[in-house]
């Protein structure tokens, strides 16, 4: 008994070790000002990866006004399998542009190996800031 107690606590201590959260971060960066409702084409903001799963082969990214969830602002599919920090305008889309006012936006990276979902991670930033 103590050494399958011990046996199947080295297993769980090594699957939290080895399964890192997938999370990303971002900054807006300089995009031109919109507050219209007309979205401008701009490149993607700067991102930060972490936690991307062993055998990524792409990343999708969307973005979502919370606010309006049903208008589509796009987003783009890059070839990467690795942490770090990915530039501003590796894609087009449709920037933030909430008329009167700021609205909360949500971007979602959904990590993928062909056509396998391996994990997706969120990140909320209102626009304007």
């Amino acid at each position: 008994m103590r050494i399958l107690t011990t046996t199947l606590a080295a297993l769980v201590l090594s699957a939290g070790a080895a399964a890192a959260e997938f999370t990303i971060s971002f900054d807006w960066g300089d995009i031109p000002r919109c507050t219209s409702g007309r979205p401008n084409t701009v490149g993607s903001p700067a991102f930060v990866l972490r936690g991307v799963p062993a055998g990524t082969t792409t990343i999708q990214f969307r973005l979502k006004d919370l606010n309006v969830p049903s208008y589509n602002h796009g987003g783009g599919t890059i070839r990467v399998g690795q942490n770090g920090k990915l530039p501003f305008g590796v894609f087009k889309y449709k920037s933030p542009c909430p008329p009167g006012g700021a609205h909360t936006y949500e971007w979602t990276a959904t990590a993928k190996a062909g056509n396998q979902t391996l994990a997706t991670a969120k990140a909320r930033r209102k626009y304007p800031e």
